[in-house]
């Protein structure tokens, strides 16, 4: 079945490699030398024509930096577009912005004119720089402000020790890939290491770290019998802020996600992108897939080595047929854990601001089925107990 395809986006977000590719800047604004400074840092070899305001980039030309800078004393022309990786203009006459723009098109070169976002190709967002681990946040030119806020934010969220956390995994990765794992076991190392990462990043990822966490990934390379696993995961009643974080984790780990129909689609969003999302919900009289069938896919792709996440609303653990996954997953020897959710009772009950369990009125909470394997009201129910004084 058809998977969801994801939101609407207002740009696409990509980070350019610059190391020693020309780069042309036209201006000599404080936006233009803080441009230039941000084009330095990613080892830009950056031309930049000032016209007479050569002098505003004399701190840069006297500062070392990762790319190379020239300024050349003149206003741009189309000439010196070719070759260029990009074009920057800090260009305020709307005719001259539109020959700029003309000239880099026609170069092959992607072009942005400060402050002009109807003119760009490419915009440069806010940044969290804790590189090579880099964040960007952009509002499409829309709110730059807004844009910093959030910056704002994520820098607080962010140590700063996840800088060295980052550059850890980059002269680790070689080792990794030098033991030709297959993907489930390098994924588990560098979840691993990312957990550990964010449990301590103030810890300095020197020797030891890295012993330990290689240490693990010998025993996950031992044992590892080329089988998956299967994640029951609670998706609640809708609200993906009602998730726990330990079913946000499972989503982002997930190598396919069987959902059910009533998932919203704001909860898969906050799944791994890579993820393969497979509909099998089932719709009152209407097209459903038999539970047996999704029993029978679950285990045969866990059995791949996959990781499946089988996202269901509410709490999968009332009435939402865990007992029978687990079973055949146990049949077919796949590990398989539960994480719970809030059901949809709780949910309702808890944007209404009631208690389901007052201790002044009610001493006992029931949660019944509508329907059984046959689809009608099972016929052992004690309907009776539903009309004493103290359930809810």
């Amino acid at each position: 079945m058809p998977s969801r395809r994801i939101e609407a986006l207002a740009t696409l977000p990509l980070f350019h490699k610059l190391e020693r590719r020309r780069v042309l800047l036209a201006g000599a604004s404080d936006g233009a030398v803080w441009k230039a400074e941000l084009l330095l840092a990613a080892g830009a070899d950056l031309h930049v024509y000032a016209g007479d305001g050569v002098d505003a980039f004399a701190d840069l030309l006297a500062s070392p930096a990762e790319g190379s800078l020239t300024v050349h004393p003149r206003i741009w022309s189309s000439g010196d577009l070719s070759g260029s990786a990009l074009a920057i203009g800090d260009i305020e006459d709307r005719a001259e912005a539109e020959a700029f723009v003309a000239a880099a098109r026609q170069a092959g070169c992607p072009v942005n004119i400060v402050d002009k976002p109807e003119f760009c190709d490419f915009s440069f967002g806010s940044l969290v720089n804790r590189s090579p681990l880099i964040v960007a946040i952009s509002t499409d030119g829309s709110a730059p402000v807004f844009g910093q806020a959030i910056r704002a934010k994520i820098e607080a969220l962010l140590p700063a020790g996840l800088k060295a956390w980052a550059q850890a995994a980059r002269d680790w990765r070689p080792a990794v890939q030098s033991r030709a794992l297959p993907f489930p076991l390098r994924r588990a190392f560098w979840e691993k290491f990312a957990r550990r990462a964010l449990e301590a990043p103030a810890a300095d990822p020197n020797e030891i770290e890295r012993n330990t966490l290689f240490s693990a990934l010998d025993h996950l390379q031992s044992t590892h019998d080329g089988r998956g696993r299967v994640t029951l995961v609670g998706a609640g009643p809708g609200d993906p802020e009602l998730l726990t974080l330990k079913a946000v984790s499972a989503l982002q780990s997930a190598d396919v996600i069987l959902y059910d129909d009533l998932v919203a689609g704001g909860v898969l969003e906050l799944a791994r992108r890579e993820a393969k999302r497979m509909l099998v919900g089932k719709t009152g009289h209407g097209p459903s897939c038999r539970q047996d069938d999704i029993n029978a896919l679950m285990v045969a792709l866990a059995l791949q080595g996959k990781h499946i996440v089988r996202l269901k609303s509410g709490d999968p653990g009332i009435f939402g047929r865990a007992g029978e996954e687990i079973e055949a997953c146990n049949a077919a020897g796949i590990p398989v854990t539960l994480v719970p959710g809030i059901s949809a009772a709780q949910g309702a009950a808890a944007s209404l601001g009631v208690s389901l369990t007052h201790r002044d009125h009610a001493r006992r909470l029931q949660f019944v089925t509508g329907h059984g394997r046959n689809g009608l009201l099972p016929d052992d129910l004690d309907c009776q107990s539903a009309r004493k004084r103290d359930p809810v």
